[in-house]
């Protein structure tokens, strides 16, 4: 038997599984309270990369053979917290339990630093606008942690990395990569830190990918679109730099997800590396 309590649970209109099954992402976000904002992590990965980054644990939630199993490491991180464990015909009533691998997290939303801080020492950042789909952003935040990005910069009309998808799309690389909203005006503040911009944008005036002016920049700031609409014509007029990745057989754009691996490899490349 394990050296921690666990609280079984038979019903799944139980209100201790509120939190994970009943309330909504915003309401999980608390604005009117955000020292008690919270998030759900997802998966043994997830988590452990979640309390790796410092986030502090309110709960957990699992089959119990996880518990006595692959989730024992990291009860024994958290002493004391309430693990509520059920069958899984209980929490397979939960959407997508089993994309979770058997085992949730409640987490109290960490405090934000500001995008001056992310970039302090930052060469290659990426800056997403408005970028809407949640497992886009956890696709990026993959890419960005895969490929050397030093951080991610977002919009606040954007979705939140901490949305449940995508943490799980990022592989928990939300904790790994640095990350910061930005205010309005953010191109002013980005060329105050010395960045040079270069927006992802389908024009006949766009620079090829592989130029190599882009390549030179000491600091330089990826910016990405949002779904289908990409940038606003007027983010772009502020860039330094307009960029397109070539297209063959008729194809005319990428999904942002996957034009952000493109970019990230290709502009990730800087001076003396």
């Amino acid at each position: 038997m394990p050296d921690f309590p666990l609280i079984e649970i038979h019903d799944f209109s139980d209100p201790r599984l509120d939190v994970y099954a009943r309330l909504t992402e915003n309401q999980l976000v608390n604005r009117a309270d955000p020292s008690n904002a919270l998030f759900i992590a997802e998966s043994p990965l997830v988590i452990g990369r979640a309390l790796d980054a410092g986030c502090q644990p309110v709960s957990f939630l699992m089959e119990e053979k996880h518990a006595l199993g692959k989730a024992r490491p990291l009860l024994e991180r958290c002493p004391s917290l309430p693990v509520f464990v059920a069958q899984e015909e209980v929490l397979c009533q939960l959407t997508g339990f089993h994309l979770t691998r058997g085992m949730l997290c409640a987490m109290r939303r960490p405090a934000l630093p500001g995008p001056q801080q992310v970039c302090q020492n930052a060469q290659r950042v990426a800056v997403l606008e408005n970028v809407m789909n949640p497992a886009n952003i956890g696709a990026i935040f993959r890419a960005a942690a895969a490929l050397g990005i030093d951080a991610v910069l977002l919009t606040a009309q954007g979705s939140d990395p901490l949305y449940r998808r995508a943490l799980r799309v990022s592989m928990g690389n939300v904790f790994v990569v640095p990350w910061a909203y930005l205010p309005l005006g953010w191109p002013a503040l980005l060329a105050g830190m010395g960045f040079k911009t270069a927006a992802m944008a389908l024009r006949d005036d766009s620079l090829d990918i592989a130029d190599p002016r882009l390549y030179r920049e000491e600091r330089l700031a990826i910016v990405l679109g949002t779904e289908g609409d990409g940038l606003a014509p007027q983010t772009i007029a502020q860039c330094d730099y307009t960029v397109r990745i070539p297209m063959h057989r008729g194809v005319d754009s990428l999904n942002v997800a996957a034009a952000s691996a493109v970019a990230f490899y290709q502009l990730g490349k800087r001076p003396g590396r």
